[in-house]
């Protein structure tokens, strides 16, 4: 009986562990080992003072700076209002709410080329929301607004479809409990709320986050690519390949590639442990 009961727990529901490890593993490989070890071995052709000479350049170490501070500002930006979004869409009924939660997930189907285009329209000048901006001598297309902008919109659904679930899943009788001890709803939020949705919200930050920073198609239109003032990283790896120079395009994609990975690196281990402090 005690032999039948280990079978039973062994047993899995899709059979054959070294079968789907090596399925899982040669995914991987293809899908993305492969293509990050070929920018490293592309980039190896350059001398380090070479290397150096490309990925310190002003315009690149310009486009650098655009894309990641606009990455991260929308990011923040994003948390902010997907906290919001996903507990709206969580605790409340109204009419039209399928409707909004089907939405969220547009810039997932859009694609980037239409939504750049579509924000460039809309926040220009002569656009519907640019253009009352404009008459108090606001720029907001072109400029580092609209990337921002951009970001947020690709970057949003990251956020809300990470802190939903967990929002879900969350018992109201702790909040409850908290209005009881005489906690009023700030106090709620900060100390039993946010400590619960703090790893979830992380998640979406970091995913939003790096995909802001590789972003082209829905930021390329709105940003304007002026030289040192809204060029964005991607459009330089972009120009490099159009004039053949690969290992220079490479160098570029490298830098961001570390970068975006020590940053995503942090906050898997910030999450971590914010996922050990609330259990």
């Amino acid at each position: 009986m005690e032999y039948k009961l280990k079978r039973i727990k062994r047993r899995r529901v899709i059979p054959g562990f070294p079968l789907s490890m090596g399925i899982t593993l040669a995914m991987v490989s293809m899908i993305v080992l492969i293509p990050m070890a070929s920018i490293i071995i592309c980039a190896s052709d350059l001398s380090l003072q070479e290397f150096i000479q490309i990925v310190t350049a002003k315009d690149v170490v310009s486009g650098y700076v655009v894309s990641f501070s606009c990455a991260l500002i929308a990011a923040i930006i994003n948390c902010i209002f997907g906290v919001i979004l996903a507990w709206v869409l969580v605790r409340y009924e109204f009419p039209g709410k399928r409707f909004l939660d089907g939405l969220i997930e547009l810039p997932f189907a859009l694609p980037t080329a239409v939504a750049g285009i579509s924000l460039t329209a809309l926040y220009s000048d002569q656009g519907w929301i640019g253009g009352i901006f404009a008459k108090f001598g606001i720029k907001i297309a072109y400029t580092k607004v609209g990337i921002t902008i951009a970001m947020i919109f690709i970057g949003i659904p990251f956020v809300v479809r990470a802190i939903q679930p967990v929002l879900e899943k969350f018992d109201p009788q702790y909040e409850e409990a908290a209005a009881m001890l005489g906690a009023n709803g700030s106090r709620t939020f900060l100390r039993v709320i946010f400590p619960e949705i703090l790893p979830a919200m992380l998640t979406g930050f970091g995913l939003a986050l790096a995909r802001g920073i590789g972003e082209y198609g829905s930021v390329v239109f709105i940003a304007g690519n002026i030289p040192y003032k809204t060029q964005i990283a991607p459009l330089l790896i972009m120009s490099k390949l159009e004039q053949l120079k690969y290992t220079d395009a490479t160098a570029i994609a490298l830098v961001m590639l570390v970068v975006s990975f020590l940053i995503l690196l942090l906050l898997n281990i910030i999450q971590v442990h914010a996922t050990k402090r609330t259990t």
